[in-house]
């Protein structure tokens, strides 16, 4: 019998959404319900939450809303090579933060709307 003790044995402190919840987040009511359970979950065991191919102002700001903890996709950058990381942090610092603050002003919820329908 699986229990969840033996899942705690294993050095996992993350979980990761795959890209396709993420690309029907924001159209499909079921995507969102799945993506909610899923961050629900995980956060039931403790673990950080990371939603993989975030492309949209609109898709980070339901994550946020529904308490997703992390995000990586082209919305913030494609990819960057290890040994240019240090140089992208310096030269998109405050192009991202105004990035992540204009996305959180977003004012209505599509998690509510999609409920409605």
């Amino acid at each position: 019998m699986w229990q969840r003790r033996e899942f705690r044995r294993f050095p996992i402190d993350k979980l990761k959404i795959d890209r396709s919840f993420i690309n029907d987040l924001t159209t499909s009511a079921d995507a969102a319900t799945i993506v909610q359970a899923i961050i629900s979950l995980a956060h039931s065991l403790r673990l950080k939450v990371v939603a993989e191919g975030v492309e949209t102002a609109e898709q980070l700001a339901l994550l946020r809303e529904i308490g997703c903890d992390q995000f990586q996709g082209f919305y913030c950058s494609a990819a960057v090579p290890p040994s240019e990381i240090e140089k992208f942090i310096r030269s998109n610092a405050d192009a991202v933060l105004l990035r992540d603050q204009m996305a959180s002003e977003v004012t209505q919820s599509k998690l509510a709307v999609l409920g409605r329908r």
